[in-house]
Parts: structure tokens; sequence; C-alpha cells
């Protein structure tokens, strides 16, 4: 229920249909919105009121699941970790830069896994299992602790002007999944990883110019972790 605490939200919408035509459009849709809502609140309320054709992807709705990603105001951000308040009067919504659009604010995110899955984000060791978890010291673990917190939004990926324009980088993301695994002091396969990262495609097609670690919604300090890797291959893993 909307009470008198109410503001007005005027969301401009990037639309694309591809049934509808091959070009996009923009919709301008006025709403009454409480200023601690979350911007995502407005797109469900256009979607469940005003316009039911309205296509967005969003799930756990509290900044965990990373399927919000959108361009909101020129910036990647996930739609709900941003209050109404923050952007009222008036919104510009539209898809992350860099992906196909399938429709309106929902991007083909298979390229960006593509990514992701080319640096094998997982643990590879070929020793025996052990009878217990194999252990590490806090200092170890301390090692690729931020690089863990990639929920695989593309927010990252998407706002680097290298990936808009070269579609073979690898790109932040990919990047940030490597790093945490080439750290790991549990895992065996840093030197496969980083040989894939040395490619034309890797890690040196990075010109570090911020948008990633900037556009990160879990605050991963993403440049850093691109830099450690450029140096881990130049440098074996210093």
């Amino acid at each position: 229920m909307v009470d008198d605490t109410s503001i007005d939200l005027t969301l401009r919408i990037r639309r694309y249909n591809p049934e509808a035509g091959s070009e996009p459009w923009w919709d301008e849709f006025t709403i009454k919105a409480e200023p601690t809502d979350r911007l995502l609140d407005a797109l469900h309320h256009v979607k469940w009121y005003r316009d039911g054709t309205l296509a967005l992807r969003r799930s756990c709705a509290h900044g965990i699941c990373g399927s919000d990603a959108m361009l909101i105001n020129g910036r990647n951000a996930l739609a709900c970790k941003v209050l109404v308040k923050e952007v009222a009067p008036k919104v510009t919504v539209e898809p992350i830069r860099g992906l196909p659009v399938l429709k309106d604010l929902i991007v083909d995110m298979e390229p960006f896994f593509e990514g992701y899955r080319q640096v094998l984000p997982f643990l590879i060791n070929e020793d025996a299992p052990p009878d217990r978890e194999r252990l590490q010291t806090p200092e170890e673990r301390e090692r690729f602790d931020d690089t863990t917190k990639c929920i695989l939004c593309a927010a990252c990926t998407t706002a680097c002007p290298i990936y808009w324009n070269d579609g073979s980088y690898i790109g932040p993301a990919a990047i940030v999944n490597a790093h945490r695994f080439v750290f790991d002091s549990r895992d065996q396969g840093a030197d496969e990883r980083l040989q894939i990262l040395s490619e034309k495609s890797g890690v040196f097609r990075c010109r570090t110019t911020f948008n990633c670690t900037e556009a990160c919604p879990r605050g991963i300090k993403v440049t850093k972790a691109i830099q450690e890797v450029k140096r881990a291959i130049m440098f074996d893993r210093l």
C-alpha cells in the first residue's frame, strides 16, 4: 500500500523485442513508490500492473544471485541494490552492454559464461583425497579471499570497454575466478590457467581503466586481482 511518504518515479526503459522489429525503442512509466523501495520493486510494479510484456531477470532480490544486473543511469548495478530515493525522480534503465540482447533487459549470458569456463573455475588436485579436509592456514585463505565473493553477475565484464569492442577478450569476471584458484594453496592447476590467461585473449588485454572495480556490486578489487594475475604470469606466482 502506498502512503503519504510515496514519491513519483519515472522509469525510462530501453525496450527490444525481436518479434516486433529489429530496432530498440524507449518506454516511459511514472509510478508511485516508497523512497526505500528498490529499483527492482519499481520494475516489478511496471511489469505486474502497467506492462506485462516487460522482460527482465531477477531471483533472490538480495544482491546474491546477480541475475538483475542492468545499466542504471549509465552505470552497471544490481537493480535490487539501488534505492528509489537514489535515482528519483527519473531513472534510465538499459540492458548491460557487450552481450546480445534477447528481449528488453535480458541479455544472452552464454558468451560471458564461455569465458568463465575457459579458466577452469574449479579446484584441480590430482593427489589422493585425504581422510579429512585439505587444510590451509588463515594466511593462505586470506590470499584469495576477495575473489571468492564473485556472484557471476557480469557487471564487471560488461563495464569493460575492451570487452565491448573485442568479443574474444576473456573479461574481468573470468580473470577474477581464475585468481580465486591460482592463489589457492590446495590447487594444482595454476600453471594451466596462467597459460590460458597469457594468450592474446587473456589478461594482458586489460587497459586498467578501473571500470570493473567500480561496477562490482560485491566490492571486489577486480583491477587489483587482474594485476596480480599479470604478475603471476610474468614472475612465476610471486
